[in-house]
């Protein structure tokens, strides 16, 4: 008699399964952000202009997220034409080998202009790989998971973004505080991009134990595949694209303005040195992963959407008060601001995976979720700490503030028009 996939899948292969692999691509994704602030200016975009060096630096942070939907694309394709455990392993290794690269480039100073060429390429296979990582990690978790608690089982892949946070600006304290600016300047900074490679190699092993989920092969079995994935979200859930991707903008931009736009404006313009920026940043990120498993439990008991949309009229309310934290070099307020802001996004973040899964049928859920995901990457982060930052310039930093209530007046509005349409599992 034939074993299904749930007999195979432990509980425990499958949380551990989709959180090792979240929390890898994740690390090798943010140890890119930490860079693009504390290294890649100086490095990479040498400029007399420090301001416009960090900017220039930070555009190719963006370039990740203008991937991401190409790799959502193909990934999301073979993911639901062939299976999610293949897929799953090919986006790791896509992740994994463009960060290791980043790690062995030479700066501007030894080849010149193709020093951030390269860079950016690298950038790009980063984005491509998580594009389609992030999808099928979700998948594998809440389409093993009971009814009753589908949030639950779909926060641990969510678990992966705090942890791969902690564990890159935790990387870079410790390598700042061993080692001098010249040599972490130097080559220090090339360690945790190499070092990641141990990391790709205990994820692909985990991985490949895994088998196929049971929505997956009861799809097959009832032969439900499409022919094109994304021509069928594009013909028949637009809808569920559109306001899905809306949704979950703001949940992007509180993210990235809480780390990227907050390092960067707290060391450059508030004067509070790297260390302490750091610091800051690592302690805010325990909020973060406290509140994801909260909001997830919350959420079974009320339901994904309502929980979503009183977190996001939270986090609109949050950004009236920017300009009280962020306008001098109080490094309590911006503690505070960074703690109050992290809760916010574990809130939001934690069921939000589930939520998008569940806008769409199995035999296309891999292509729909992880499309409306990285779209909303593109609209809400791919040029947030930019844009962020030009606001702050130019303005204020209450402008920014007032940047986030926009973005969550949009989310807002997508959660009470998208479909309420339910697919089963």
């Amino acid at each position: 008699m034939k074993t299904t996939s749930n007999q195979k899948n432990s509980l425990k292969h499958v949380l551990f399964g989709s959180l090792i692999g979240t929390t890898i691509e994740f690390f090798d994704f943010y140890i890119y952000a930490n860079a693009a602030v504390l290294v890649f200016p100086q490095l990479f975009f040498p400029s007399s202009n420090p301001t416009m060096a960090t900017l220039e630096s930070l555009a190719t942070f963006s370039i990740a997220f203008l991937s991401r939907p190409l790799g959502s694309a193909f990934f999301g394709h073979y993911g639901d034409k062939i299976g999610r455990k293949f897929t799953l392993v090919a986006a790791l290794l896509t992740m994994g080998i463009s960060t290791v690269t980043i790690g062995f480039l030479p700066s501007y100073e030894s080849i010149g202009f193709a020093a951030p060429l390269l860079l950016m390429l690298c950038r790009f296979g980063q984005g491509v790989g998580l594009g389609g990582e992030w999808g099928g990690a979700v998948l594998l978790a809440i389409e093993n998971a009971p009814p009753n608690k589908r949030a639950w089982y779909g926060m641990f892949p969510q678990l992966g973004a705090p942890i791969g946070l902690l564990l890159s600006g935790g990387t870079f304290l410790l390598l700042t505080d061993s080692m001098s600016n010249q040599d972490f300047m130097d080559y220090g900074w090339r360690i945790p991009f190499i070092a990641s490679s141990l990391l790709v190699v205990v994820g692909f092993y985990i991985r490949t134990k895994i088998t196929e989920t049971p929505s997956f092969e009861n799809s097959k079995k009832e032969k439900e595949e499409v022919e094109v994935p994304f021509l069928t979200i594009v013909k028949s859930y637009k809808n569920q694209l559109i306001f899905g991707t809306l949704a979950a903008i703001t949940t992007f931009l509180v993210f990235y303005l809480m780390t990227v736009f907050t390092l960067s404006w707290a060391t450059s313009d508030l004067g509070i040195v790297k260390r302490d920026g750091l610091l800051i940043q690592l302690f805010s990120v325990l909020f973060f992963a406290l509140f994801i498993p909260v909001s997830a439990v919350v959420a079974d008991k009320i339901g994904r959407r309502k929980m979503l949309i009183a977190a996001t009229a939270t986090i609109g309310i949050f950004g009236f008060f920017f300009s009280y934290f962020l306008t001098e070099g109080n490094i309590t307020l911006v503690t505070i601001f960074a703690c109050i802001g992290m809760s916010l996004m574990g809130f939001t973040y934690g069921p939000l995976g589930t939520f998008l899964s569940e806008l769409f049928p199995t035999n296309v859920r891999y292509s729909g979720a992880s499309l409306t995901f990285n779209l909303a990457g593109i609209l809400g982060a791919a040029f947030a700490p930019l844009i962020a930052i030009w606001l702050a310039s130019t303005y204020s930093v209450s402008y920014v503030g007032l940047y986030l209530v926009t973005a969550a007046l949009i989310s807002l509005i997508s959660f009470l028009v998208i479909s309420k349409d339910e697919h089963k599992f």
